[in-house]
């Protein structure tokens, strides 16, 4: 069963408070940032987050049961010693049987790159890691969003600038990426576009987005993560948005990664 309660992870309160628009000053709104803050309240701080795929080898495999153990609960135990309430948290999920490139998923959020890249050294650094390929891997991180999205958990208090996991059994995955004439487009239709998307989207409330932004920092330029209970939603919703006007202004939205949500110890033990 789905986890009931919400995973965070944030600084302390008084450290990403929403911040309030700044008095108009007659400049014209920039097409990329959020709203101007507000110097007398401390900003949003933003975090990095990180879809990391992994496919073990076949030799794996073919080990004896009591070493493919002990690869095991090495892997895990780097994972718990990772998780750092308020700093770092990893979700950890099994792709086996939705994809043939990928047989796991661990989807980490925190607040530095070096983080990362420790974190996953230290993963790929196990016995298990030895026996580990990633065919894809996608940083990111949270940014304010432009767009009025009128849903609590698109927000979350701090306008994106952090992302709490829900306690929902499967999540979908994929990069995105937008053709250069959206960028083109100017903010007024832009918006207008995006209200037809944002609506179709509350229409289905059992299915919460996860929008992290990857400009400059990796190939994609979006990576959205769907969690839902009901995978029969997110299907319905993924066509009716096909449907639609700003549909012809994507790019690219593939590889999609289907994902069941387990604790760490049963996405190793899937692997067989």
């Amino acid at each position: 069963m789905a986890q009931e309660m919400t995973e965070t992870i944030a600084p302390k309160r008084e450290a990403h408070e929403t911040a309030k628009p700044a008095a108009a000053s007659g400049r014209p709104a920039s097409s990329y940032g959020a709203a101007a803050h507000d110097p007398s309240k401390p900003p949003v701080k933003r975090q990095i987050v990180a879809f990391s795929f992994y496919k073990v080898m076949p030799e794996w495999r073919r080990l004896p049961k009591e070493e493919k153990a002990k690869h095991k609960a090495e892997f895990a135990a780097v994972l718990s010693r990772w998780n750092k309430p308020g700093e770092f948290l990893s979700l950890t999920y099994s792709t086996v049987g939705t994809r043939g490139d990928v047989d796991m998923c661990v989807w980490s959020i925190g607040y530095a790159v070096d983080e990362m890249n420790q974190m996953r050294s230290e993963l790929m650094g196990t016995a298990l890691g030895g026996y580990l390929n990633s065919p894809h891997n996608f940083l990111a991180m949270t940014k304010r969003s432009q767009y009025q999205i009128d849903r609590a958990d698109e927000s979350e208090g701090e306008s994106r600038g952090a992302i709490r996991p829900g306690g929902q059994k499967y999540i979908f995955i994929y990069p995105f990426w937008k053709t250069r004439p959206w960028y083109l487009l100017s903010m007024e239709e832009r918006k207008r576009l995006m209200d037809e998307h944002i609506r179709i989207g509350l229409s289905y409330p059992r299915v919460k987005l996860n929008t992290t932004y990857s400009f400059g920092i990796d190939d994609q330029e979006f990576v959205v993560a769907f969690e839902t209970n009901f995978p029969e939603d997110f299907v319905d919703l993924v066509q009716q948005l096909r449907e639609t006007e700003i549909s012809l202004y994507t790019l690219k939205d593939f590889p999609i990664f289907s994902c069941v949500r387990v604790p760490a110890e049963e996405m190793l033990n899937r692997l067989g």
